[in-house]
């Protein structure tokens, strides 16, 4: 097959709807990709917006332009965009339209899940955006601590909007960090080992293993506190058994992850633009990886420096701040490493080099604060002033907003192919890096003077008007120069120049394909021997066009890619992708449903919103199937690999594995809830302990062992070639008997609005009931596919699927019964 027939055939089979219908149907990365980013800084504006709002009103004292309520709404809005709108989905953005470029595959694991998250994301953040116009935007702070945002203290829909808003947008968050989990571990070129991935491939799967492993403590105390809000079950009232600081130890197990989840994808970027900046390779590739893994893996034990002020014993606060200031080592490893490379080339001062050069200056500043309020005495000082507010914006925005303009200046050319004309971007630099210094030196001196964060009016007599002013210039200065950089971009589109291929003459694979890029990416599938591909081999390109790697002969209109072993990266199994479909703004949609009826508390819709999802989710997965053994497929270059339906561990079942630690992280944080108020709120022990059942317990425990022993046997008897029948029934009927265990707990429970004990008992008698169902729901989806003859000896991948979920249902099962009953029984 010649080149461009290849390239036409390809194209063909990939691509998207034209015109609109394209942005409602489309399932390709690149597509997901841009429209990620082009509505994170949508969203960044009216943040940016809401900032200069901000700063118009604390420029002069006693300002008339906004009362305390509307101004209560800004700075939440502002910190709830930047943060949740604007931050994470500019890297879930970036990560889905580079990843596959990088690692040399065509798509990511799972297209149709990029689409639903982005639509869950611009569906969740209008919600918030229509707050706002309303009047009724949240304004109890981006933090939203009870008491003050309880049902007593924010009776209106504001706060709701912020806790229904957000648990809906985060959907977006989880989703893309399963894929990107995925695809970084499973779908890359053939050889493609883990030491020989791209540094921005190791950034985004760290950063995706901590959304994972700390988006699910603030999705539970926004379940709990909109419970508290809704039904009065009182997770945060000490009268009745509660404590305002549980809300405080779950969003900060979130909230101090959350600024590295923003930071290590700026670092991955940094990492990748920076030796091509200076004309050569990354120094200390190792180091980078494994500091960033410390970085990660620190990140977790630092919550509690949130919480010096809050009365935390001594022991506590000498740890939490040994460790606050141990977290700058893997940090400082990094910035080294680059100091390293930057030493060892030729630095180019062009644009994206430039803001490096602005991120290093600002964030090893931030850095440096954050060092000085990791000590306890000058934190009890600086706590909630406008040194906190300053530290957080270098950080955050020297860290993340000034490498995101570099990424931005140094890939336009792939995303556009074409180069710059009118060369704005060196006076929006400038005007950048002064005006956000100038802003917050400024907040960091006016804080030490004893400024408080959140004011929204000060006296004269405070001697802070000067100070402010100067902030307030600066901060419009910054504002200016990023609407430049938005002009730039747009004109970019337009009247710029083409640009060769690979013009800045880099390494890596996403410079190997034309630019723009086509809707396959590549038109085989490469073998890669080095980490810097196209430095070993410049020829690559060609190669690739030619069909000289894997999958180069389009066959079947197959959207087809393959994966491999995680650590060698040998080639593993062929994946047919699905074509593009509504299905996901379909069920985003309906999701959306569910949430709002939630929010306009309409009730009696809420079920049947998730019965839709429900519904749509079984045909999600139905039309994925195949009646007939295919057997080993041609991949190319003499290799013959298995469908992904004939193996073992198929895409599915690695996204239900990464999807399932979330959610036991979810369930852990509610265990470490109970545990909390068991030990340390007051009003404890609960008046009555929930009544022990031999019956309920013994027989939950017996069905949850059941269930798990007859899934094995289901899947046993298929891989042997007999039938699953036996083994799916046995299944079947432990899980019902698991329902009625937690059917009943639900039932003998205390009203759970009479105390904290009986609102927790009743919240892991409803999760344990919900992933009962679950399971139960995939068992018939899996009888109704062995009768329509969907699975067979070699067509086994969906079995292990539904038995991980069964497992998990059992492990569940097994710790709720036991968390229920045994506190009633012991001495």
């Amino acid at each position: 097959m010649r080149t461009l027939e290849r390239h036409r055939r390809l194209q063909d089979i990939w691509a998207s709807e034209r015109g609109w219908k394209g942005w409602t149907s489309s399932v390709n990365h690149t597509d997901l990709g841009r429209m990620f980013l082009v509505t994170s800084f949508f969203f960044f504006a009216v943040g940016g917006v809401l900032a200069m709002l901000i700063r118009a009103q604390l420029a002069t004292p006693h300002s008339a332009f906004a009362g305390p309520e509307l101004y209560s709404q800004f700075f939440t809005m502002h910190g709830t965009i930047m943060m949740f709108l604007f931050a994470i989905p500019t890297f879930e953005g970036l990560a889905i339209y580079l990843l596959p470029k990088l690692l040399g595959t065509r798509d990511l694991a799972y297209p149709r899940l990029t689409a639903y998250g982005y639509w869950c994301y611009a569906f969740g953040g209008t919600m918030l955006l229509v707050s706002m116009v309303l009047g009724i935007a949240p304004n109890g702070g981006w933090f939203m601590y009870p008491p003050l945002t309880g049902p007593i203290h924010s009776p209106g829909i504001n706060t709701d909007f912020w806790l229904i808003g957000i648990t809906f947008v985060e959907i977006s968050a989880m989703a893309a960090a399963v894929e990107i989990t995925v695809s970084v571990l499973r779908y890359r070129a053939p050889g493609m080992s883990l030491d020989k991935m791209p540094i921005f491939a190791w950034y985004a799967l760290v950063t995706a293993i901590m959304i994972l492993l700390g988006f699910p403590p603030l999705i539970l105390g926004s379940v709990l506190l909109e419970l508290e809000r809704a039904f009065g079950l009182p997770f945060f009232q000490v009268e009745l058994g509660g404590d305002s600081l549980l809300w405080q130890h779950l969003f900060w197990l979130f909230g101090h992850p959350e600024v590295y989840i923003i930071f290590l994808p700026a670092a991955g970027v940094i990492s990748t633009v920076l030796p091509v900046m200076c004309r050569t390779t990354l120094l200390g590739y190792g180091w980078i990886v494994a500091a960033a893994v410390a970085l990660a893996f620190l990140s977790f034990g630092l919550w509690v420096h949130h919480m010096f002020t809050t009365g935390i014993p001594h022991m506590g606060l000498a740890f939490f701040s040994a460790a606050s200031t141990l977290v700058a080592v893997p940090t400082g490893v990094q910035v080294f490493a680059w100091i390293g490379t930057m030493w060892k080339g030729r630095p180019d001062l062009r644009l994206p080099m430039l803001h490096i050069l602005g991120f290093f200056a600002t964030f090893v500043m931030g850095g440096l604060t954050g060092v000085m309020v990791a000590v306890v005495p000058f934190d009890w000082q600086a706590h909630d002033t406008a040194f906190i507010t300053a530290h957080l914006h270098y950080v955050l925005f020297g860290g993340f907003v000034f490498p995101i303009l570099a990424g931005v200046y140094y890939w336009l050319p792939h995303f556009t192919g074409r180069q710059r004309f009118f060369r704005l971007g060196e006076v929006a630099f400038v005007l950048i890096f002064l005006g956000f210094h100038g802003t917050f030196l400024a907040m960091h001196w006016v804080g030490l003077l004893g400024q408080r964060r959140r004011i929204w009016t000060y006296e004269t007599s405070d001697g802070w008007t000067a100070i402010n002013l100067v902030s307030s210039v600066g901060g419009f200065i910054m504002a200016f120069g990023l609407a430049i950089v938005l002009i730039e971009v747009v004109l970019c589109f337009f009247v710029g120049r083409r640009m060769p291929r690979n013009a800045w003459g880099a390494g890596t694979l996403e410079w190997a394909m034309p630019t723009p890029p086509p809707n396959y990416n590549f038109a085989s599938v490469p073998h890669i021997r080095d980490r810097d591909p196209l430095y070993a081999n410049p020829g690559l390109p060609v190669q690739i066009a030619r069909g000289d790697g894997y999958l180069g002969t389009p066959r079947h209109d197959w959207r087809e890619t393959l994966t491999v072993e995680a650590a060698r990266g040998t080639p593993d199994y062929i994946v047919v992708y699905p074509a593009n479909t509504r299905l996901p703004i379909v069920m985003s949609a309906v999701t959306g449903l569910f949430f709002l009826s939630l929010l306009i508390k309409v009730y009696w819709f809420t079920p049947v919103a998730l019965a839709g999802v429900a519904v749509l989710a079984l045909r999600w997965v139905w039309v994925l199937g195949q009646r007939q053994d295919r057997g080993p497929l041609d991949a190319g270059l003499g290799v013959s690999l298995p469908h992904a339906a004939e193996v073992d561990r198929a895409p599915g079942w690695w996204g239900s594995l990464f999807l399932l630690v979330a959610d036991a992280v979810l369930f852990g944080s509610l265990i470490f809830g109970y545990a909390f108020l068991f030990t340390v709120a007051p009003g404890w022990p609960p008046p009555a302990w929930f009544e022990f059942s031999l019956l309920e317990l013994g027989g939950g425990v017996a069905g949850a062992l059941a269930a798990a022993a007859g899934m094995r046997l289901a899947i046993r008897a298929n891989r042997r070639g007999g039938s699953a029948w036996t083994g799916l029934a046995i299944a079947g009927a432990g899980a019902l008997v698991v329902l009625l265990s937690l059917a009943a707990l639900l039932v003998r429970t205390p009203p759970p609005s009479g105390h904290a004990y009986n609102a927790t008992l009743f919240v892991l008698g409803g999760y344990g009931v919900l992933h009962t169902l679950i399971p139960l729901l995939m068992l018939g989806f899996l009888a109704a596919r062995v009768s329509r003859g969907f699975v067979s000896a070699a067509r086994r991948a969906e079995l292990p699927i539904a038995g991980l979920w069964v497992d998990y249902m059992a492990v569940v099962a097994i710790l709720v019964l036991a968390v229920a009953h045994l506190p009633g029984v012991a001495p």
